[in-house]
């Protein structure tokens, strides 16, 4: 195995570890604290919120159809660094879009919910083409779910969908021909639950340009590491497939 790949290997297991872990204490804390902001927001904010990002995320994945590049053929440390440009990109574009949404105070602030989230779509559909799988099919855009999951849930939450992405190509298998059947309203909870302890400040006058603008640039730099290592674990296990098949 080349050095590279021996190097993203190691990367790899260190990162599946941190996906197994349990919640620990500031997992516990950052929850009770996400809790207590909740209690402070009105109850037709959060529903506002909620109906916002369950039917973006349905509309985006499952209506709209992206343009993508198509797939070249090149080593995995060179997709990997295109990789890392197109993330670098979309950090750029959503920290614009964040500084832009929160010196706007309150109103701004909250339109930044669909706009960064079709930001984080339309990245991960670039991911996707990079490593050569179609987002034209169906299952491949349940396992973009799952990548958002991943990135955005809490520790107990995050531990059960790495859980349901290993061996995607079996469990892909069974997924239901329905998408009205996954799991909607514990995705948005999750999401909405997670971004709200990172965005709620973007939403003060004054304070809330700088923080949009770095909130969004870290929020993306996440999501496309997370992105990197799930379909690092789909390459690995392939290349596991590929070495039982031979022997």
């Amino acid at each position: 195995m080349p050095a590279y790949e021996q190097k993203m290997m190691r990367e790899l297991k260190l990162w599946q570890r941190k996906m197994m872990r349990r919640p620990g204490y500031f997992d516990r804390l950052s929850k009770r604290l996400q809790d207590k902001m909740n209690s402070w927001i009105p109850d037709k904010v959060h529903k506002a919120i909620t109906v916002t990002i369950k039917q973006m995320i349905r509309g985006v994945l499952f209506g709209a159809r992206w343009t993508t590049g198509s797939k070249e053929t090149r080593s995995l440390e060179e997709t990997d660094r295109a990789v890392e440009e197109k993330i670098k990109f979309y950090q750029k574009t959503a920290a614009v879009e964040g500084a832009a949404t929160g010196a706007g105070g309150i109103l701004l602030g909250l339109a930044d919910f669909p706009l960064l989230i079709a930001i984080k779509i339309k990245l991960l559909f670039e991911i996707a083409s990079l490593y050569g799988h179609s987002v034209d099919d169906y299952k491949e855009r349940v396992f973009l779910l799952h990548i958002f999951e991943l990135a955005f849930s809490s520790a107990k939450h995050r531990r059960n969908v790495f859980l349901s992405m290993q061996n995607w190509k079996l469990t892909s298998k069974n997924l239901p021909d329905d998408i009205q059947q996954f799991d909607w309203r514990n995705f948005q909870q999750e999401y909405r639950d997670y971004i709200d302890l990172a965005k709620m400040a973007q939403l003060v006058p004054v304070i809330g340009a700088p923080v949009g603008a770095v909130v969004n640039y870290r929020l993306i730099r996440k999501l496309g590491h997370t992105a990197i290592q799930s379909y690092h674990m789909r390459w690995a296990e392939t290349q596991d497939a590929t070495n039982n098949f031979r022997h």
